[in-house]
């Protein structure tokens, strides 16, 4: 039976590391804002024959002087091509700044057969509502977790169990950002989803090791140490988690590849930080809750133990 218990500090080490990796990564690459977020244009034209997205935002930065991120939407029903340009920023595009971007794309795609389908502007105020927005959604998914987990398992400290699943999941939700700031991903819609979703699978390995942990509690009628507990509950547990994460990872996987073999940096944008967040999900689960959670224990029993404790 491998002890987790006893190694917890070494996990918490790698965890510590990775979360510093990504503080180190942000310093070092800034977190970037898209512009759901902070505001700017989306220009979208339609084209019929092959545009490198990367050499296009080059070309539009050239052409204008401002920064872009161009990603690739492939319509597989009527076989429509769309370059999205996306200028994030305070100021919207100027007519003329517009016809410039038009210009510069299309002398430097002329068989591409570009043309303009969209014009959009977000102003900077919708882009900090909408970040809000996101910010609060994800802090109610923790609150209604770390109710849900302490009622429903009151009887092994509902407490205690459901603020140690929150620990857990606030290092998955630092895993997934640190992956969208490591790889210069920009932090939009996407982010938001990619957190929510992370949170879900966690969560729900989390609960089925304490639902474990409450049965082998009952089984052997509180006699067992917390620590033996844990162990024995997250090795009972531990096969169905991996397998679960890994069928999930897989999966993401195949999406990945597929989005990047056909150029679409929407999808591969959200699979990759998935694929991480899964790992992480699947591991702070294992590694972090049940043992964060027997410290706990731990702790409140050697206070119990002391004379006039409670």
């Amino acid at each position: 039976m491998i002890s987790f218990y006893k190694h917890r500090y070494i996990y918490f080490t790698i965890s510590i590391c990775l979360i510093l990796l990504g503080v180190a990564a942000a310093f070092i690459n800034g977190i970037q804002l898209d512009i759901q977020f902070k505001g700017g244009s989306i220009l979208k034209y339609t084209y019929s024959s092959t545009i490198d997205a990367e050499q296009a935002g080059q070309v539009v930065e050239k052409a204008i002087g401002k920064p872009s991120n161009c990603h690739l939407q492939s319509n597989m029903a009527n076989d429509s091509k769309t370059l999205v340009v996306s200028l994030a920023g305070n100021e919207a595009l100027t007519a003329q700044e517009q016809a410039a971007v038009t210009e510069a794309l299309t002398r430097a795609y002329p068989d591409a057969g570009l043309a303009l389908s969209e014009s959009l502007t977000v102003e900077p105020f919708i882009g900090k509502r909408f970040f809000t927005d996101g910010m609060i959604a994800i802090g109610l998914s923790f609150l209604l977790i770390l109710v849900y987990v302490g009622w429903r398992f009151r009887n092994i400290g509902g407490v205690s169990a459901g603020a140690m699943a929150i620990v857990a999941l606030l290092h998955d939700a630092l895993i997934v950002t640190a992956v969208f700031i490591i790889f210069k991903i920009p932090l939009n819609d996407l982010f938001i989803a990619a957190i929510l979703t992370i949170v879900g699978f966690s969560i729900n390995d989390t609960i089925v090791i304490y639902d474990r942990i409450r049965e082998n509690e009952r089984l052997l009628a509180r006699q067992t140490p917390a620590d033996e507990l844990v162990d024995l509950s997250i090795n009972q547990s531990m096969m169905r988690s991996v397998n679960t994460n890994l069928a999930v990872f897989v999966s993401i996987t195949v999406i990945y590849v597929f989005a990047q073999v056909y150029d679409i940096s929407s999808i591969r944008g959200f699979a990759l930080p998935m694929m991480f967040g899964t790992i992480s999900g699947c591991y702070s689960t294992i590694c972090i809750a049940g043992p964060l959670w027997t410290m706990w224990q731990n702790q409140k029993n050697k206070k119990s133990a002391k004379p006039g404790g409670a």
